[in-house]
């Protein structure tokens, strides 16, 4: 699962074909004009490095937290004007954290700044639930809307949960940071 644009490059470049494309949409450029690909195959092992799978974004990490604080269980929908979802570092980085994904979790700003840059055990906030890396497929669709052909894709080599997972998150309401 990767962005349209990355696709295309896959495609062009003898990598990948495309499997299914998207009815009556069509790419064209100056020389070629192929079908929009909504699912590709790699014909060949493509090595991506690991710093760049998983990276930490605020979208991605308020979408693994289902946009909720996690000190005071509030979510986006609760927070007053002034207020937004914030991502927080339970070993500060002041104080030789790294933002890494067992490392942050997201928090109301009035949490995020009476926790300021103490550890949680010094002031008693600890997170509802424990930092975990989540699975490649979450972070791919937490904020993309699943087509019927991407959905039977997914439950095909993922499975039913992994699919109820992902149309629970495309529910969610979505803030970027």
């Amino acid at each position: 699962m990767v962005p349209l644009k990355r696709a295309l490059r896959l495609v062009i470049d003898g990598k990948a074909e495309i499997v299914e494309s998207e009815t009556g949409r069509v790419i064209r450029s100056e020389r070629l004009t192929m079908p929009r690909p909504a699912v590709i195959r790699l014909t060949k092992f493509i090595h991506v490095p690991r710093k760049f799978r998983r990276q930490v974004t605020n979208t991605f990490l308020f979408a693994r937290d289902e946009y909720t604080c996690q000190y005071c269980g509030r979510t986006a929908f609760d927070l007053k004007p002034r207020e937004a979802l914030t991502r927080d570092h339970l070993i500060p980085l002041s104080r030789g954290g790294s933002n890494e994904w067992t490392n942050v979790v997201t928090a109301c700003s009035s949490c995020n700044t009476r926790k300021s840059n103490r550890m949680p055990n010094e002031i008693g906030m600890h997170p509802l639930h424990a930092p975990v890396e989540p699975h490649f497929v979450h972070l791919s669709w937490a904020v993309r809307k699943l087509t019927p052909t991407q959905v039977r894709y997914i439950r095909m080599f993922y499975g039913a949960e992994t699919l109820r997972q992902l149309e629970g998150i495309e529910r969610r309401p979505r803030q970027d940071g």
